[in-house]
Order: C-alpha cells, then structure tokens, then sequence
C-alpha cells in the first residue's frame, strides 16, 4: 500500500479548505498513491464559536465533504478525512467531530465519531473544554478496506489504549490517529503515545496532522507520522505543510505477530483489582 499524509494549516473558512483537499487528492493521484490520509478539522478550525456556526453545516449540506467525495470518485482514490466539524447531528445541540472513509468510487464507506474529548488546562496557561460545544461518539469503529481492516480513532482518543485494544481485537491491521495537537503536548507526548499505540497493537500506525499557527490564532504541532508494527518510525513530516508519501509493506505484520505474539497472549481478567 502506498499511503499519502496530509499535513496541512486548515483556517476558517470550509470552501478554501475543501479546495486545497481536491488539489492534494489530485496530487496523491498523480504520485501513485492508494489512499489519502488528512488531519482533525481538516474542513474548518476555528476557536469563534459564532463565526463557526454561520459557517459549519451538517453531513448532508457540509461543502467540504461533498467536495472530497467528488474529488475521491474522479481521481478513483480512496481518501480518510481526517474530520470535520458537523453541526445539527445531535439531539443535544452539541456539535460533532467525524470521520469519514471514502472509497475510490466517492461512497461513504465508515464514519466514526470522536469518543473522548478534550478537557484540560495546559502548563501554558490555556484552556480547553471540548466538550462544552463538542458531544462524545459511542462506539469504536473499524472498517474493510483492499488493504486490509483499519480502525479509526480521533486526536485525544491517542491517551486511552483501551480503545485499539478493541481495534486490534477486532482485526485492525492499520490504525489511524488524525489530529491537531497542542504544540505543549505535543512536545512532550505525540510520538511517545504513537509509537506505544502500535507497538501494543502490532499494527501500522498513520498520524495526519495539523501544523504552524492557523487564521483563529491556534498553533498546532505537526510532525506527522507513519509508523510500523514494531514501532519504527518511517516517516515524520516536521513542521511544514505539505503531502507525503510512504510505502506500507503489509507483510510486516504478521512478520511482527509472529515474533512477539502479544495479540494471542492477551488475556481478560475476570473481576477487579485486589487492593492490598
């Protein structure tokens, strides 16, 4: 499999944003890749909430996504968007951050909503309460693909290896990780939790990322990532926007299973924990 990463500096505004993917979907074309692979809120980021309402739409009016299912069909790619910022899906008002997987033909083929969200206060001083505008997604969600089973998860899903514990068991061989992590956090734990996330998995690990400092005024880490079942890192993006390419050898899995068999020797322990 040939994989292309999308790393990009998503602003405020969903028609420019769904203007640069058909142009990367093209250009992943044009360099033989199978698959194009975006970041989190690859269709808008944007921390003014009212300016985001007027411009966030829901699944079947959202131009950014329309936009990439056209694109994907007409160049006969498959494209991962990493997500997007959906209004008007949840009965509780609150908005959604989704996936979505798209074959070559520009059908839906998986979406998957984020399950946890980010609430903390960061070293620097900032702040951040997701779920005060974002609801939590309910299940984990895997999805067939010609290069095999992949399974999905968003940004802060990265901190709860539970999560692709259940992927894994379920069959995924390639696990995705879209983000757009704070540049403090990213420092200090973007390639450690990575690395870990495939090891413990054996699997493939892609890692599109946001990156640089965005029209909302944010910063995002960047240094997008590609890593194998045994936690070698084949490709990191650094700073800059841009697309790359790496070439997955899907061998490597069940050769990594095989040396370390950690997905068979898994074990579910029956009751709780003996506190002494």
């Amino acid at each position: 499999m040939r994989a292309a990463l999308l790393q990009t500096t998503s602003g405020i505004d969903p028609a420019a944003n769904a203007t640069m993917l058909a142009d990367a979907i093209a250009s992943a074309k044009r360099q033989g890749a199978d698959m194009l692979f975006t970041p989190e809120m690859v269709g808008c980021i944007d921390q003014d909430r009212a300016r985001a309402t007027a411009t966030l739409r829901d699944e079947a009016h959202d131009v950014v996504l329309a936009t990439v299912r056209e694109a994907a069909a007409r160049e006969g790619l498959w494209v991962h968007i990493g997500s997007l910022g959906l209004k008007d899906e949840r009965s509780d008002g609150r908005w959604s951050n989704r996936s979505f997987v798209i074959d070559a033909g520009g059908e839906i083929r998986a979406r998957y909503d984020k399950i946890h969200l980010f609430d903390v206060d960061l070293p620097d001083g900032v702040s951040w309460r997701e779920s005060s505008v974002y609801g939590p997604g309910e299940r984990a969600v895997a999805v067939d693909t010609p290069w095999g089973r992949i399974g999905l998860s968003i940004c802060y899903d990265l901190r709860f290896a539970d999560l692709y514990r259940r992927l894994s068991d379920a069959g995924a061989t390639l696990l995705l990780v879209p983000a757009a992590f704070t540049v403090p956090t990213g420092r200090a734990h973007w390639e450690t939790l990575l690395r870990a996330r495939a090891i413990e998995s054996a699997a493939f690990l892609l890692a599109p990322a946001q990156t640089g400092r965005h029209e909302d005024g944010r910063e995002t880490y960047g240094h997008s990532l590609a890593i194998d079942p045994w936690g070698e890192v084949l490709l990191d993006m650094g700073e800059e926007p841009g697309l790359a390419l790496v070439d997955i050898d899907l061998a490597r899995i069940d050769a990594v299973r095989a040396r370390i068999p950690v997905l068979t020797h898994r074990r579910m322990l029956e009751g709780g924990v003996a506190v002494l």
